[in-house]
């Protein structure tokens, strides 16, 4: 509960910094799903470990061919800091040139926002930003929901302590 607490109150520093691309995330990972997922182990494990019977390779395979997938997917990606990459060449120009009009006022052209990032992520990725936090809540719960099916069958003479 107590990281639960600190990621929110992370969060509220994050929005009085004008970083608020900073307090979604931390809202939505540190104070959300962080917490959601901790408190549904706590309620679905037992004092006692059960061990599988064997011991499958069928997982390490996973991990190998997904890790196989994800390098192979970086390899037609720019360098690190390229000029020429085209998120330099296209977008990047444009959204530091409405940042750096102003009218009279003081305020952009485009955007009220006096931080460049988040006046990217408010404005122009704004429903891209919510539909991410939409996909990792429901990401949690049904993770939630497939972990609480199977613990509904446990019986409970199977609690350690009980004399019959």
């Amino acid at each position: 509960m107590l990281a639960g607490l600190y990621s929110l109150l992370s969060a509220a520093i994050f929005v009085i910094l004008d970083a608020v691309d900073v307090a979604f995330t931390e809202a939505a990972v540190g104070a959300g799903i962080s917490t959601v997922l901790l408190l549904g182990t706590l309620v679905l494990t037992d004092r006692t470990e059960k061990r599988p019977a064997t011991q499958s390779l069928r997982p390490l395979a996973v991990v190998v061919v997904t890790g196989a997938a994800l390098i192979y997917g970086t390899l037609d990606m720019p360098s690190f800091a390229d000029p020429k990459a085209p998120a330099n060449l296209h977008v990047a120009p444009e959204y530091l040139k409405d940042r750096v009009q102003q009218l009279p006022s003081g305020r952009p052209v485009e955007v009220g926002i006096p931080n460049v990032v988040t006046s990217i992520l408010a404005s122009y990725r704004g429903y891209d930003t919510l539909g991410e936090v939409t996909v990792i809540f429901t990401a949690g719960i049904g993770v939630l929901l497939l972990l609480g099916s199977t613990g509904q069958g446990r019986k409970e003479e199977d609690e350690p302590g009980d004399t019959a």
